[in-house]
């Protein structure tokens, strides 16, 4: 720190000022880019073993007491496991990082856009389409994106880039078209993708004897903060998961409700 504070006393105010406000950018960029994965939980274990490694590391050198063994182990294993651990866990997030460099999506990384007004209009698209379809007894599976990015989802599935309207919900889960057996994916007031596959939750306990779109929904929401509707096709009711809990019996209007408190939090 001391070293760091005499090289900026050498340069100029505003030089250094610069240097710090460009080192910033690229670190707000990285994490816009990581932000839109699963992997910030994996990234902020990773922060608190570099961290606790470094401080027990200065303690070692500063105390009086030496543990060779497990200094060893930081200072030969740890820390250098970091540098080849952090290619291989992030190689999807780094592989999106190089492509969005050569296109003009990255400026929307740095700006990211916030619409509060297609709020109401998405909980009632959501949930009118939801009722339709359950009066139908036509299974869907609709996601909320939260905080949690859900791109290592979308990415595997088809993009859209649409506007939320009840028509294109009901078209897409229509039996026998290419997307109805997936899930679709909202993400700040635009369906993001169709036909998404999602992971299954093993918690047979909260499932019963429910079908494999509950499942999937208990599973984005166990590994996520997503918001996850169901509509069964069995029964024709409609369920909401979150939080790795299965909540049933919605209405119409319950689940507009729902919707509304749930995007106005966002």
């Amino acid at each position: 720190m001391t070293a760091l504070l005499n090289q900026l006393q050498q340069v100029g105010p505003l030089v250094a000022l610069l240097d710090v406000l460009a080192v910033a950018a690229v670190f707000y960029w990285l994490l816009g880019i990581v932000g839109g994965t699963r992997a910030v939980p994996v990234l902020r274990g990773l922060a608190v073993l570099l961290v606790a490694s470094v401080a027990l590391g200065t303690l070692f050198q500063l105390g009086q007491i030496r543990l060779d063994a497990l200094d060893f182990l930081i200072q030969r294993a740890i820390l250098p496991g970091f540098v080849v651990a952090i290619p291989i866990i992030f190689q999807p997030e780094l592989r999106r990082a190089l492509e969005r460099l050569g296109t003009s999506a990255s400026l929307q990384v740095l700006m990211p856009h916030h619409d509060a007004e297609e709020h109401d209009q998405v909980a009632y698209a959501i949930s009118k389409a939801a009722a339709d379809l359950a009066e139908r007894r036509i299974g869907a599976l609709i996601v909320l994106e939260r905080e949690t990015g859900l791109e290592d989802v979308t990415i595997a599935g088809t993009r859209m880039d649409s506007s939320v309207e009840v028509g294109l919900l009901e078209s897409i889960f229509v039996p026998g078209g290419p997307l109805h057996d997936g899930a679709v994916v909202i993400s700040q007031g635009r369906i993001v993708a169709a036909g998404c596959v999602l992971p299954l939750s093993d918690n047979l306990r909260v499932v019963g004897d429910r079908g494999t779109r509950h499942r999937a929904a208990l599973g984005i929401t166990e590994t996520s903060d997503a918001v996850a509707i169901i509509v069964s096709e069995e029964t024709g009711s409609i369920s909401v998961a979150q939080n790795g809990r299965l909540l049933s019996n919605f209405s119409e209007e319950r689940l507009y409700r729902f919707l509304s408190a749930t995007l106005g939090a966002l």
